[in-house]
């Protein structure tokens, strides 16, 4: 007989889930374990309504497959659940394994988990129209809240959560919602947080007290077995008040990060306060409410207009899920027969570089961004190299104004920066095309191109890969206009623990160079598949 495994639970778990509310919603820092949170709550849906099917949203079907559900399978491995013995993953079960039927089979298995009992869990991508049509859904589990479009999941998904009351109306979990998330910095991501406002805080309070009592009975039964029979009737009696309770009770928890200090360990939020930018410490890790920029330098961004998700569909699916590789295969809005266009920012401390690409369509799409941090230039390009190398078309436009010419702290010599990015390109096997800029544009006359693209009023609209694109958002929604010119004043001051360095507008300056040099510099043609590498510059 396998021996049994101890799970640590921080507070910051054990609490939800002694509660076991029918709707909660966790608003919880990087690393306080939202994953197991997630994996509890739906094995538990699973295991108390056989036959059930639970709808898993996600924004993307790339953060589904390579981030949230790798941690669900880990931990059920963990807990002696095995892929294909006790659940199937984007497979029908087979006739072999003998399990039980769900009550409504899956017409589509390529987007289901399947479980022993018959339980069901259908992913529910909100980048694939129409994923929630035709659904009888007994519970929703939500992650990433905060990327989720609330009004497609108010409009389509809400509503399938519904019917079977025949067969579950004695479970307080059923119709119920799970939500997890980290703290939203913009308004249209914060919807989940509105929903602390609705939470009886009194009905909570009743609950917290049962539970208390029925962990009593528990003990006093260990250490009185003659009245076993006794604390056991009473427990019954708890249960089925706590039952009324559960099913009509919303929770809300906001945890930061510290209360799973314990496994993460005090070196890990020393690291992060030091590695993340200041806003995406305060709240991603700690969890405070700040205040969202409405009137920045980029003014004209309109999450719903010029942010988007591209998965790869074809080279993603549930059946290799934890087995993937995050790179340019992934992203089906990377033509891999068209140059790519990339741009950067150097700094002593913080580097960036953001790729872009335009399309049939004369729009410039950004694919990707990357950062590297108390690193050098050569780690950068090394990064993108390692994410492009499977990238057909060997010719990329390198866009830079006179800021890299005379420049070399961000390299391990005194080499210009284009010079030493240009070489470490060709090293990668890239054909370069060097688009110089000029000085760097004056402020307002940026503010203007750059928001004019933003509105389709240029030449070439502006989208934004949302999914590979956090930091460089943060950079771009969080920048402040001072005196008619983006306000870059925090840059010359001596940095802080509450002023970091990644915290300033680094990010934004490179988006904003790219944005340039495919509007102004680079002619329409020259971006476009090509059969060669032919220089537009005269190389």
């Amino acid at each position: 007989m396998a021996e049994k495994q101890k799970q640590y639970f921080n507070d910051a778990q054990l609490y939800p889930l002694f509660m076991s509310p029918r709707d909660f919603v966790g608003e919880m820092g990087r690393g306080t374990g939202k994953g197991l949170i997630d994996a509890t709550r739906l094995m538990q849906v699973f295991q108390y309504m056989p036959g059930s099917c639970t709808g898993f949203v996600s924004p993307s079907y790339k953060k589904c497959l390579t981030n949230t559900l790798p941690s669900l399978l880990v931990h059920w491995e963990r807990w002696g659940y095995k892929r294909d013995v006790h659940y199937t993953v984007g497979k029908k079960p087979w006739k072999t394994l003998k399990w039980k039927d769900p009550i409504f089979t899956p017409q589509n298995w390529e987007n289901c988990i399947g479980f022993y009992n018959g339980s069901v869990c259908q992913i529910i991508s909100q980048d694939r129209e129409g994923a929630s049509n035709g659904l009888s859904l007994d519970h929703i589990l939500i992650d990433e809240a905060k990327f989720v479009d609330y009004e497609k999941l108010k409009n389509e998904t809400f509503q399938t959560n519904r019917g079977n009351e025949m067969y579950f109306s004695k479970c307080h979990l059923h119709h119920g919602l799970t939500i997890t998330c980290d703290t939203a910095t913009t308004k249209k991501g914060s919807w989940f947080m509105q929903m602390e406002s609705k939470m009886d805080k009194e009905l909570v309070k009743v609950i917290e007290g049962l539970v208390y009592l029925k962990w009593q009975y528990r003990q006093r039964m260990k250490a009185n077995p003659e009245r076993h029979k006794y604390y056991q009737d009473e427990i019954r009696k708890l249960e089925r008040d706590l039952f009324l309770l559960r099913k009509n009770c919303l929770l809300y928890c906001r945890f930061s990060s510290i209360y799973n200090i314990a496994v993460l360990g005090e070196d890990f939020i020393r690291r992060m306060k030091r590695d993340l930018p200041a806003l995406t410490f305060a709240t991603s890790i700690m969890c405070k409410h700040i205040g969202i920029l409405r009137d920045g330098f980029y003014g004209s961004l309109r999450e719903s207009i010029n942010l988007y998700t591209a998965p790869n569909m074809s080279k993603l699916s549930l059946e290799i899920v934890g087995t993937l590789e995050d790179d340019c295969r992934l992203d089906a809005d990377c033509d891999p027969n068209t140059p790519l266009v990339i741009a950067f920012d150097a700094n002593t401390m913080i580097n960036w570089l953001v790729v872009g690409q335009v399309g049939i369509d004369g729009k410039l799409y950004v694919l990707k961004s990357f950062y590297v941090k108390y690193d050098t230039l050569d780690t950068l390009v090394s990064i993108f190299n390692t994410y492009y190398k499977w990238h057909k078309d060997r010719q990329v436009f390198f866009v830079f104004d006179s800021t890299f010419k005379g420049q070399g702290f961000a390299a391990n010599n005194n080499e210009d920066f284009y010079l030493l990015i240009n070489n470490l390109l060709l090293s990668g096997g890239w054909v370069v095309e060097q688009v110089y800029i000029g000085n760097p544009m004056a402020h307002v006359d940026k503010y203007h191109l750059i928001n004019r693209m933003l509105v389709g009023k240029a030449q070439h609209q502006v989208f934004i890969n949302r999914d590979n694109n956090p930091d460089l958002l943060l950079s771009i929604t969080t920048a402040a206009i001072y005196n008619e010119h983006k306000d870059k004043r925090g840059e010359k001051l001596a940095e802080t623990e509450e002023d970091r360095l990644e915290a300033r507008t680094d990010g934004s300056d490179a988006f904003d160079t790219l944005c340039i040099g495919v509007e102004k510099f680079i002619p329409a043609y020259a971006l476009q598949a090509s059969t060669g590498f032919t220089s537009y510059f005269g190389g």
